[in-house]
């Protein structure tokens, strides 16, 4: 691998259409003296909760596409973050509101 994933650029842009419901925009964030994008206030909230916690060191937006196939059709999904941990460890992060999450949606 020759370039970390919290340092990438996001794999599809953000956009801001007029008369849109949810709210996106870009966040400064401290641990990453970088510009974090966000899609909602949901995102944006839990980029404010990573960017204080001591124990995350990198941080990036729509860092990377999933691709597998479910049986029936071909899916893809962009993970909302990517997190690297001073330990060294990773995480992604999916930011949903409980009720938009789908009872299946960890059997695809």
């Amino acid at each position: 691998m020759t370039a970390r994933f919290e340092h990438v650029v996001p794999v599809r842009p953000f956009r801001w259409p007029r008369g849109q419901k949810s709210f996106a925009g870009w966040y400064w964030a401290a641990t990453t003296q970088q510009h974090v994008g966000f899609e909602s206030w949901l995102e944006r909230d839990r980029i404010l909760l990573m960017d204080f916690d001591p124990t995350v060191e990198g941080l990036a937006s729509q860092p990377f596409w999933l691709h597998w196939h479910d049986g029936a059709r071909e899916r893809r999904h962009t993970p909302d973050y990517f997190v690297r941990r001073t330990d060294g460890s990773a995480v992604v992060v999916d930011v949903r509101h409980d009720e938009r999450i789908e009872p299946n949606v960890f059997d695809r």
